[in-house]
């Protein structure tokens, strides 16, 4: 007895759902790398390479009690490399929802607005919870290049997905 396979063609939504998987890790990639660059370039002027993922990957699996001297703080590859990922996983996630977003916008050019005043409050909200509750990070960090390096991964993905987009129109 011979099995029978069927091929179904590919439909629409599934095609339209490989775009948005494909748009959002793209986006989400670019804005992690641009961030990780922008870190790594502050930490090789200070003369500490990947300062910045070991005070984040020691506040984020330890504690941030931790971080109390952070020109003693150590090194560390395996928490360098596991915050990377796990950050790296983040920006995917809102790359995604970003992609999401922008595809519904396509649709329906009423919920570009919104959709921009909900990124707009997303950053001011981060902003405002790390200022709230990661005093030793921002100690050690600085807002501001905190800030600078959200508006250049922003930008990266937002340029991205706009070059994906360009037809898209947005009605306030």
């Amino acid at each position: 007895m011979a099995a029978e396979f069927s091929t179904t063609p590919t439909t629409e939504a599934t095609v339209e759902h490989s775009s948005i998987t494909k748009e959002g890790l793209i986006a989400g990639t670019l804005g992690a790398v641009t961030l990780a660059v922008w870190f790594l370039i502050l930490d090789l002027i200070q003369g500490r390479p990947l300062l910045t993922p070991a005070i984040l990957g020691t506040a984020f699996f330890h504690s941030s009690e931790g971080l109390t001297n952070v020109e003693m703080l150590p090194i560390v590859i395996d928490t360098v490399v596991l915050f990377t990922f796990v950050h790296w996983l983040a920006f995917v996630v809102v790359g995604g929802l970003a992609a999401v977003l922008l595809h519904q916008a396509e649709r329906n050019p009423n919920l570009g607005f919104g959709i921009l005043l909900l990124f707009v409050f997303f950053e001011i909200g981060f902003l405002a919870v790390a200022i709230l509750f990661a005093q030793p990070i921002l100690q050690a960090l600085t807002w501001p290049t905190i800030l600078i390096g959200n508006v250049l991964a922003a930008g990266s993905m937002g340029g991205y997905l706009w070059r994906q987009h360009s037809h898209m129109t947005i009605h306030p």
